[in-house]
């Protein structure tokens, strides 16, 4: 007998897109999931995604580490420009859905028809956000990011700008440039743009949670106890998967 560790089997399902999807990728199921973690910048999502994959490979689950700028398609040129300043926002932000849309066709989908996790560390979510700070259409980025798939589960951790400061020198002594939405001349010292920049992102992240259905998570305890609120979501999120899954034959059964 093998002591090899089973993977967790789940149904396979057609995908589901927030608009047209990628239209030439069409006739597939997918048995994995997509499991995406938002925030702000030192709201420990990296952390918690980490956190996450490893408890799920743990639990015999095949997993998928994704998440913005990894696209080897367009990362570097994304680096470069915001190394230098060069882009318009409009340029950065068809370069990000570039970024994303690669990743969706090249990893995040054959992973998930393969019956992947695909963790992600944000989304299009935290794109959107921050294009609507800057003066974006809400409908123009429904449209942009019409490609995406829609995630299985999307947590969202809540993190007063406060806090936020006090992690961001603690981790790096010092603040980002575009975290501080310096790009957009709010007036005042990096430290007042970083406060209203990240309080308009939060209203931002907050009305895109009751439209996409995030799960918002206080991300405000120790990493311990966030993480725990995470699984137990995802926890009751795989049974419910399971239960329905054996719910048509226990139907035809009984019939």
């Amino acid at each position: 007998m093998s002591d090899t560790k089973q993977r967790p089997q789940t149904s396979p399902r057609s995908p589901r897109f927030y608009g047209t999807g990628i239209p030439y990728l069409e006739g597939f199921d997918l048995s994995g999931k997509l499991i995406v973690i938002e925030g702000a910048d030192s709201s420990g999502r990296s952390t918690q995604s980490r956190m996450l994959r490893e408890w799920l490979e743990g639990s015999g689950h095949a997993v998928l580490d994704v998440g913005i700028r990894r696209s080897d398609l367009v990362m570097d040129a994304i680096a470069e420009a915001k190394r230098g300043h060069l882009l318009g926002k409009t340029t950065l932000s068809l370069l990000y859905a570039t970024d994303l849309a690669d990743q969706l066709e090249n990893r995040i989908l054959p992973a998930m028809r393969a019956g992947f996790v695909a963790v992600a560390d944000r989304y299009i979510y935290t794109l959107m956000a921050r294009d609507l700070v800057r003066g974006a259409s809400r409908e123009w980025l429904k449209e942009l990011f019409g490609f995406a798939l829609v995630p299985d589960l999307i947590f969202f951790l809540d993190v007063e700008p406060e806090l936020l400061l006090h992690r961001a020198f603690a981790k790096t002594g010092q603040l980002d440039y575009w975290e501080s939405g310096m790009d957009l001349g709010m007036g005042g010292d990096m430290l007042e743009c970083f406060e209203k920049y990240q309080t308009s992102l939060r209203k931002h992240f907050r009305q895109l949670c009751e439209e996409y259905g995030f799960q918002m998570v206080d991300g405000s305890p120790d990493a311990d106890t966030v993480q725990s609120t995470i699984r137990k979501a995802v926890t009751t999120h795989l049974k419910k998967k399971r239960q329905s899954k054996a719910a048509p034959a226990a139907s035809s059964v009984s019939g």
